[in-house]
């Protein structure tokens, strides 16, 4: 169930995108040598992040979990302890059409199929509430129900979790299942903690990205940042030990400011931006302007290149009249600031809004080495930064590099198809 180099338990990430899930899990104490992703351009940043986890760069759909021992060079009689994984939810969610033949919404039960053929000891799977509404509670059912053929328990009664009460500033309500062997154990959810910290915390510390000329057209510069003020700001600076958790240290550049890229606002929508009150909506853009003494709204991920590739809108600075960055989305997300994200701020808000943040997977990954009565150690290997390149590419590009085609033209084929059946 451990690496044997390092005795740390071992998890494979099914749906890994920029890798919050595998970010927590790391902290926690484990070993992610395998991750699957799809989108190349998700893979590429993921690779920059996590250089010792091998990229699968494609579905699920077409993935055995012989073929993922074999990547991970894992023999049948190695065991692993846990399957994570957050599916596709366009299909689920109340802020899309809740497709119930959306295609993606099948990759839940190909999710099933990969933790029967791997048989884990744990599998945590993540997707939004949207699962748990009355239109979709069949399916839940049916979900419930197929966890139980293959042999797997879960917690129950089910919890929907907010990551504000897992130590960020932002209301994020996901639905997780948490699921054991029938011969396991089964854990507890984690428990919430008192005092989330505030957008204030998570954001005092860094400058505004208005005042850098350079950062209109690309997203990093040299910059003197202030002492963490705060416990919050220290851990996301790693400022201290206990901002690497039990994870790998990285090697990195603390003043450099990155993923910071400006939006260039109209004077009209910084006029309005800057009459709209901390913690209320400004009327004509609908955009959230955060408190300073409070938390983010929900930070969303946006439509993909098969819908039409728009940004979703991100909060306003509670200080500045300006939307925030995706550096700020990803403290007000839980990322430390050594972690990278794509160039672009599509993109980027895009790996942001798609992601489990990292404390709560961190908490949820705790709970399981609880149940396998392991104790977490921290590894001495510290991680080289990575190739700059794999932040910067284009879907062509990245596929390219994985030697894929682009799933972009096959997502839509597959989109239109099941649009033009039902």
């Amino acid at each position: 169930m451990a690496n044997a180099e390092n005795n740390r338990p071992i998890a494979i990430d099914l749906f890994a995108g920029a890798g919050g899930l595998c970010l927590g899990f790391e902290q926690a104490g484990f070993d992610v040598p395998v991750a699957v992703e799809i989108d190349p351009v998700h893979a590429t940043v993921h690779q920059f992040n996590f250089p010792l986890c091998k990229i699968i760069p494609r579905s699920i759909t077409k993935t055995t979990g012989q073929q993922i021992r074999a990547v991970a060079k894992l023999s049948a009689q190695q065991s692993i302890a846990a399957v994570i994984g957050g599916a596709p939810c366009q299909g689920f969610s109340a802020m899309g059409p809740r497709l119930s033949n959306d295609p993606r919404n099948r990759l839940v039960e190909d999710f099933l199929r990969l933790v029967a053929e791997l048989q884990p000891s744990y599998f945590v799977f993540e997707n939004v509430r949207g699962l748990t509404c009355d239109r979709n509670r069949p399916l839940l059912d049916i979900i419930i129900s197929r966890i139980a053929d293959i042999n797997y328990q879960i917690i129950y009664p089910w919890k929907i979790l907010n990551a504000c009460d897992y130590g960020i500033p932002q209301n994020r309500e996901r639905l997780f299942l948490i699921g054991a062997k029938s011969n396991k154990p089964l854990l507890s959810y984690p428990q919430p903690l008192q005092n989330p910290p505030t957008c204030h915390d998570a954001l005092s510390d860094l400058p505004n990205a208005e005042q850098f000329q350079q950062l209109i057209a690309h997203g990093e510069t040299l910059a003197s940042l202030p002492k963490p003020r705060n416990f919050y700001a220290a851990l996301m600076r790693c400022y201290s030990e206990q901002g690497w958790y039990y994870g790998y240290r990285r090697q990195w550049n603390p003043a450099l400011l990155t993923n910071s890229i400006r939006t260039n606002h109209s004077q009209t929508s910084r006029d309005r931006f800057a009459r709209t009150p901390p913690g209320t909506r400004e009327p004509i853009s609908h955009f959230f302007r955060l408190s300073p003494d409070g938390i983010c709204n929900t930070l969303r991920a946006g439509t993909d290149s098969a819908r039409g590739s728009f940004t979703s809108p991100r909060p306003i600075h509670y200080q500045y009249p300006r939307c925030i960055t995706v550096r700020e989305m990803a403290r007000l997300h839980g990322f430390p600031d050594w972690f990278r994200f794509h160039s672009t701020k599509w993109h980027g808000a895009r790996q942001v809004g798609n992601s489990v943040p990292p404390p709560l997977a961190r908490a949820i990954a705790t709970e399981i080495l609880k149940a396998l009565g392991h104790a977490p150690t921290a590894p001495h290997k510290t991680l080289s930064a990575g190739n700059e390149q794999l932040l910067t590419m284009v879907a062509s590009e990245a596929a390219n590099y994985w030697g894929i085609q682009s799933p972009i033209r096959q997502r839509n084929r597959v989109l239109a198809q099941s649009t033009s059946a039902s």
